[in-house]
């Protein structure tokens, strides 16, 4: 009888986990912060509607910082992952290509927030970011080959552009008037769900990792 009760117990805690789905940390700056949006017109509520209509279990912890580079979230990451904290979206590098930052550094800082997810067997979505022409090709090279290396490296899940959605259009301003804000770096709220659609898929992926692990 005892030993029956436990195997009702176990599989009643079994049950429960699986209902309360996976906790998924989005880790990143004023892209991922929702910046001049109401809030429910920002990327962590209009990502958690979407991935609500796939019918997953799944919760988002908006961890995003405006005006945060790779150092911040390199410097916040241990806090960012709690116990309840399954896996995690890292949309990180924009704010190091508007000050310059050398690469080598953007590089160490996301490193060291691939290693700590790894530390603590998180899963990890890394959204890659692309460097403008203007630093020079060397810089654009160096920057933009961190993600896919770093990908590779610490075996993330991987996404090209946190603007994947906006197709060819996202390398061509002229072409994203009805998609970004008036200041041209951030999405509208009509260009969050074109990113949302594009990166969902990803985040299903994310979520099956997580749900094994």
């Amino acid at each position: 009888m005892r030993k029956a009760w436990i195997l009702i117990v176990f599989l009643f805690s079994a049950m429960a986990a699986r209902a309360e789905g996976v906790t998924i940390a989005a880790l990143g700056d004023s892209l991922t912060q929702g910046y001049g949006l109401v809030q429910e017109e920002g990327f962590v509520p209009q990502l958690q509607r979407w991935l609500d209509g796939q019918g997953v279990q799944v919760t988002l912890i908006n961890a995003g910082v405006s005006g945060d580079t790779t150092a911040g979230g390199a410097a916040r990451v241990g806090w960012t992952l709690t116990p309840d904290v399954d896996a995690m979206i890292v949309t990180l590098g924009g704010n190091d290509l508007l000050r310059g930052i050398d690469p080598a550094v953007s590089r160490a800082n996301l490193e060291a927030i691939l290693k700590t997810a790894a530390e603590q067997d998180i899963d990890v979505l890394l959204v890659g970011m692309q460097a403008p022409g203007n630093y020079g090709a060397d810089y654009k090279a160096s920057f933009d080959a961190i993600y896919p290396d770093l990908s590779e490296v610490y075996g993330t899940l991987y996404l090209e552009s946190f603007f994947a959605g906006f197709g060819e259009a996202a390398s061509n301003p002229a072409l994203l008037g009805d998609v970004m804000q008036s200041d041209g770096i951030h999405p509208n709220a009509k260009g969050v769900a074109q990113i949302v659609e594009a990166m969902g898929p990803k985040v299903l992926e994310l979520i099956a990792r997580a749900s094994e692990g």
